[in-house]
């Protein structure tokens, strides 16, 4: 896939008597099938990204390769019931909702500005997607309704000290629901951590 951007400033709610800063917020275009191009696409999803913000507001490159292998597999996704951990902006969700999979898009539940974007996302690409706040590592009642076929998780090894909470979570997704598989991707920032936390 391809992508292109195109930015606006929007101001935030004003402090008495302080003038707000302004925050950048970007529409990307990322294109997917044909010569991924504006021109020539069978696919876009546009991403409403907040630069300035948390890390859930903005496209990393491991979702944007996710999302790529997602429309590659499209024929694997397509009628799956999907479930993205750490959604962030949900690029790779997003593609799976476009090829037919019914998908639950997942942020930490007290972040409640990444998973407003989100629906704000899924309204912009007609997508049917659930929202729903996950924290890692908490068992709430809606993690015991989640039976998915396919897990997806972009970049979300970033941070060693959550690990154990996204494997434990991994781990009971997995086993609740028998055949499912967790696809990730992700950029190795600490070359020896990574390996060993899959070898556990």
């Amino acid at each position: 896939g391809s992508a292109s951007a195109s930015a606006s400033s929007s101001e935030a709610e004003e402090e008495p008597g302080r003038a707000p800063p302004p925050r950048m917020t970007t529409v990307s275009h990322h294109y997917f099938g044909g010569s991924s191009s504006e021109r020539d696409h069978d696919l876009r999803v546009d991403i409403v990204e907040n630069i300035e913000e948390d890390y859930g507001m903005f496209v990393w490159p491991c979702s944007v390769i996710l999302a790529e292998y997602v429309w590659q597999q499209r024929p694997r996704f397509s009628r799956s019931r999907v479930v993205e951990l750490g959604a962030g902006t949900s690029l790779p969700g997003l593609v799976a909702a476009k090829v037919g999979a019914h998908v639950t898009l997942t942020d930490i539940a007290h972040n409640t500005e990444v998973l407003d974007n989100i629906q704000q996302i899924c309204s912009l690409n007609n997508a049917n997607c659930t929202v729903l706040g996950l924290t890692w590592g908490d068992w709430d009642e809606p993690v015991f309704d989640l039976h998915p076929d396919i897990i997806l998780g972009a970049d979300v090894l970033y941070d060693s000290a959550k690990f154990d909470d996204l494997f434990a979570t991994v781990t009971f997704l997995l086993e609740n629901s028998p055949g499912a598989v967790f696809i990730t991707t992700y950029h190795n920032r600490r070359f020896q951590e990574i390996p060993q936390a899959f070898s556990t």
